[in-house]
């Protein structure tokens, strides 16, 4: 796993940005997280080691603008570059997680048809308002990889009228910080169950800070949310789910 970060900084859009863990960040050194502006690493999948190496390994999943949005207004002059060098690098998977599908159009390179195989597009749906506003674009555009995040998980959402349409992949979390929302873990469990079903795979990724289960309230330290998470043992791959049909 890589990280690439063309660009910094980004403007609330959401309910699930009430809390965002950038502007938390940005805050501990009195910067503006409101700010966007392209960063140092920007050109980051075409630079080169010394030795002629790519610095970016072949085989990688690279998640791309995580303390930004890959779609947010201020960016529109540098994501045109930003795709030729997403497409200039067929051997790697860039994994792009976004509240503004319905800016995706913005700025696609020409070529782009069906979509590129190595661009997987995540909206966020933190309820279930978004779901039904996020997920039906995500699915009617050109994208050959499509994710859905609910993370942070804010209430129930039921993803299941869309899931068998094309979704590669679900991942739901609680939020973290100092005054981190609650998540329930029926929440979760029922997101695991709709994925379950509809044979799509599914990832618990931390519990947040603020989780209930089974009717009793717990604050969890940011170091134990994950393993916490890990520990329900909800999240399956692709390949679970393709040998539990295979044994049945």
């Amino acid at each position: 796993m890589a990280m690439w970060r063309p660009w910094h900084g980004c403007h609330r859009c959401s309910p699930g940005c009430l809390n965002c863990y950038v502007y938390r960040g940005d805050a501990r050194y009195g910067r503006d997280a409101s700010k966007v502006y392209r960063t140092g690493e920007f050109d980051l999948p075409v630079r080169g080691r010394r030795d002629g190496s790519p610095r970016l390994a072949a085989g990688e999943t690279v998640f791309t603008c995580l303390t930004s949005d890959f779609f947010v207004e201020e960016a529109d002059e540098w994501r045109p570059r930003a795709w030729r060098m997403i497409r200039s690098r067929p051997d790697l998977m860039f994994f792009i997680i976004t509240k503004r599908i319905e800016r995706f159009a913005v700025g696609l390179p020409e070529d782009w048809g069906e979509g590129y195989g190595n661009v997987t597009i995540a909206a966020t749906c933190e309820n279930q308002q978004k779901a039904e506003q996020r997920v039906p674009r995500l699915l009617s555009l050109p994208i050959r990889h499509r994710q859905i995040m609910c993370e942070p998980l804010l209430e129930a959402v039921d993803l299941s009228p869309w899931l068998s349409a094309g979704i590669e992949g679900v991942t739901a979390g609680g939020e973290s910080g100092e005054n981190a929302r609650l998540c329930r873990y029926d929440w979760v469990l029922s997101l695991a169950r709709q994925c379950g079903t509809a044979g799509v795979p599914f990832s618990f990724k931390q519990t947040g800070a603020l989780f209930e289960k089974d009717g009793r309230l717990y604050r969890i330290p940011r170091r134990e949310q994950h393993e916490q998470a890990r520990r329900a043992g909800l999240t399956t791959s692709r390949r679970e789910i393709e040998e539990d049909d295979h044994e049945t």
